[in-house]
This record gives C-alpha cells, sequence and structure tokens, in this order.
C-alpha cells in the first residue's frame, strides 16, 4: 500500500469503509495463516529498567514501583507451565536490566532448550551485538525490539537519553545474527499524528519484520505523560488491518494493551481485522501486577492455565481455532533495513 492509501484510511470513519478495510484484511491474513490463532506465552522476568521512557511505568524514575527479578529457577518453573499448556513459543520480557547479564539469561535459554520443544523468544531491548549472539548461539529463536515510533523526533522527545539510530541499529544487529525478527508500535502517543502512523506502518512493510505488535497507548500516572488521553481503540484497530495488508505473512498479536484500555476486550476486533496471535501472561501470579508498563492491564489477578481456557472461548467465539504449533515466520525474503 502506498503511504497516501494508508492516509486515507486511517481518516476514514465511515462504517462502510471500516468494513471494507477489515475485511480487506481478514482476508490477508485468512489467505496466508488460515483460521488458527497462534499463542505466545509471556514470562516477565525483570521489571527493573535504566530508561526513563515518557510513556512506560517500567521508567526508572517510578519510584512507587515494587521492582523484582525472578530467579532461574521461577523462569524455568513458567516456561513449564507455558509446556504443559501446549504452547510452543515463550517470551521472555524484561526492562533494560543492566543487571541481566548475557551468560545468565544464555544459561536460562539453553535450560528451556534442553528441557522442552519450545521456540524462545527474547525482548531485553538494546544490547551489545555480542549479547545478542551469544543468545542465538544459546538457542534463543526470536527477538522483540519495538520500535514505538519510526518518526525520529518524536521518538527522541519519548526516549530521554536514547538514540533512534542505535534503535535501529540494534534491529540490523538482531537480524543480522539470524533472529526472527519482531518490531511494533503505539498509537495515540501525544504529538503523534496520523502521518507518523501511517509512516510506521510503511517502516514496518518496508523491513520485512516477521511479527509487529501494535497497541493503543495507556497512560500511567507515574510517567510524564500520566496525564494525557488513552490511546483511541478505532485508530489502533485500523493499524492493525493496514499492517496486516501492508506486510501480508507478519505474525500479528491482538495485544493486551487492546484488551485492558477498556470494558470490553477489543482483542476480539483485532484479531476480525488480521490479527493471528495471542499472548497469555504466565508471569507467576505473585509478580503479575509488579511488571506494570501501564495500569489496569488484564488477566493480572488470574492464574495463567485460566487464560489459556479463555483465549480458547475467545477464538470459538468468532469462528476461530487455537493453533498449538510454534508459529515460526513465514517471511521468506528478507530485506535490509533503510
Amino acid at each position: 500500500m502506498k503511504k497516501s492509501e494508508i492516509i486515507d484510511y486511517l481518516k476514514d470513519d465511515h462504517p462502510s469503509s471500516l468494513t471494507e478495510l477489515y475485511a480487506r484484511a481478514d482476508g490477508v491474513r485468512k489467505e496466508y495463516m488460515g483460521d488458527g490463532i497462534l499463542l505466545r506465552g509471556i514470562v516477565e522476568f525483570s521489571s527493573f529498567c535504566k530508561n526513563t521512557c515518557s510513556y512506560c511505568g517500567l521508567n526508572k524514575n517510578n519510584t512507587h514501583l515494587d521492582r523484582f527479578r525472578l530467579t532461574k529457577e521461577q523462569i524455568l518453573e513458567s516456561v513449564g507451565r507455558i509446556a504443559g499448556a501446549r504452547i510452543k513459543t515463550v517470551v521472555l520480557q524484561s526492562g533494560e536490566d543492566d543487571e541481566i547479564s548475557a551468560g545468565w539469561l544464555a544459561a536460562v535459554v539453553k535450560d528451556i532448550k534442553a528441557r522442552y520443544d519450545m521456540a524462545i523468544t527474547l525482548s531485553v531491548g538494546e544490547r551489545p551485538r555480542a549479547d545478542y549472539q551469544c543468545w542465538r548461539d544459546a538457542g534463543a529463536d526470536r527477538y522483540l525490539l519495538k520500535i514505538e515510533t519510526a518518526n525520529p523526533a518524536l521518538y527522541a522527545a519519548l526516549h530521554p537519553q536514547m538514540d533512534f539510530n542505535n534503535r535501529l541499529r540494534c534491529l540490523e544487529d538482531v537480524r543480522a545474527c539470524g533472529y526472527q525478527v519482531g518490531c511494533g508500535a503505539i498509537v495515540g502517543l501525544k504529538d503523534q499524528t496520523i502521518d507518523d502512523i501511517a509512516g510506521d506502518i510503511v517502516f514496518f512493510s518496508e523491513n520485512n519484520f516477521d511479527m509487529i505488535g501494535i497497541g493503543p497507548f495507556i497512560p500511567h500516572a507515574a510517567t510524564v505523560l500520566g496525564g494525557e488521553q488513552k490511546g483511541g481503540v478505532a485508530l489502533t484497530i485500523k493499524a492493525v488491518a493496514l499492517t496486516r495488508i501492508a506486510t501480508g505473512t507478519a505474525h500479528l498479536p491482538a495485544t493486551t494493551a487492546l484488551g485492558s484500555v477498556g470494558e470490553k476486550d477489543y482483542r476480539i476486533d483485532a484479531l476480525k481485522a488480521g490479527a493471528n496471535v495471542l499472548m497469555p501472561n504466565f508471569t507467576p501470579k505473585a509478580f503479575k501486577k509488579r511488571y506494570e508498563i501501564y495500569p489496569g492491564k488484564r488477566c493480572v489477578d488470574e492464574d495463567s492455565e485460566h487464560c489459556v481456557g479463555c483465549m480458547q472461548a475467545l477464538a470459538a467465539s468468532i469462528g476461530r481455532h487455537i493453533d498449538y504449533s510454534r508459529g515460526d515466520a513465514l517471511k521468506t525474503i528478507v530485506s535490509v533495513l533503510r
């Protein structure tokens, strides 16, 4: 899709236009993925972070957060519960925690691979290329590093003391190490324009990412943007649909943020508009609330096993089913980051 076409769709709220857009996106999803919904089990293992991102509750200036680090044994126990639920992918996620050494995390990855037939996605932020290679050599399969916005000026405003070009460097390094690469964006950030959102979708398409997560901005009181408005659900769903059309075979989650932004579970709407992944949280129950990127996150009071049953019911409600395969990347062409 041309950027101008994407912008036109993002601006158009006419019901017939939205119906056509969502049907088109759902058709692309069905062509490439069928009706299966993939599950990725998340384990949030450290809430410590060195950064001061304006939208994130894990920012180091949030002195009210009860921070934690899981032990290796706690992580492996959580992964065991994921395997017991027949899920074939674990996502190990943390803040940018300098106390997490490359060697320690590599040992965790090796233990998971030795015990379970499971794909491993890492999401631990910006690191030296040597760390990425270390984890890849240990057996990690995928790496998720969201750009959040592809507008360099907006990125700089939202990420004090961080560098947009270094983010791009990390994405290049991850790809060069042989990972399946995930990216993503937030919709509804302060000073973000429709042109910016369209630019994010073009960025995803040009860089041929294997996985792309798009969610609405949810303000956190302990951040610079705590007083801002939530991102619009309708605009977020349109961004998901347009990303499906523009990228074709990328795996797109119906993000937890879409399930947490209001009373309704808008993940269903995302699944109807091109998404094909759900991400149940297997972080130990005692720690779930303490990984507070944004407030009001869905399912933090429930046992993880309950989440899987919920997602089976969610899939059935729209005539879909859970796909318990690994769900590796469907991309066959590797493009070079521009």
